[in-house]
């Protein structure tokens, strides 16, 4: 069975040494997270004390799936916090463990991280992906919208420049729903 649940600000701290093996694991695999493998197990621990920091400060939204209390995967809610883009947020760091991939994990992840985003009041939701990954159908089949690919724009695990896509969704809101 996994569960998958929001950590507060504490539990996000206890989390960095397990979300950091997460991350180690995801970009040695050639996940395209931001990384360049091979990735020290620090700097995993320096980026994670980083979000933690900004999930402590209300900035971020750390969403995990866990499986026999061992963290399993997880997915990040950033709140732009910009005064004309306040309605918005980006997703990033959708990450599964090798072992439950291909089980509905990433989906549900994105579930919850798409209602903890309108939770928050936010009705616009924006993430990239390298384009041809997996995670590239996950979002199209969940009602995600591309709006563009820039080719060469960042770089895989192994060092090649790659094109990436850009997806929006748009939520509803409370209100919205409440007229329906």
């Amino acid at each position: 069975m996994i569960a998958i649940r929001t950590l507060d600000a504490a539990e996000s701290w206890a989390a960095i040494p397990a979300l950091a093996d997460l991350l180690v694991e995801a970009v040695d695999a050639g996940a395209s997270v931001s990384f360049m493998a091979p990735l020290d197990f620090g700097d995993a621990v320096a980026f994670w004390t980083e979000i933690a920091g900004s999930v402590a400060a209300g900035k971020r939204i750390l969403i995990v799936a866990e499986q026999a209390n061992r963290l399993v995967g997880t997915v990040l809610v950033d709140l732009v916090p910009v005064p004309n883009q306040n309605h918005r947020a980006e997703i990033g760091k959708l990450i599964v463990a090798l072992e439950v991939r291909r089980h509905g994990v990433g989906k549900r992840l994105m579930v919850a991280a798409e209602k903890a985003a309108t939770a928050a009041g936010r009705t616009l939701l924006t993430l990239d992906t390298r384009a041809g990954d997996k995670p590239e159908k996950l979002y199209r089949s969940m009602g995600w919208t591309e709006f563009g690919r820039v080719p060469r724009y960042a770089r895989a695990s192994n060092g090649t420049l790659e094109e990436t896509v850009f997806f929006y969704k748009e939520l509803a809101v409370a209100s919205d729903m409440a007229a329906e």
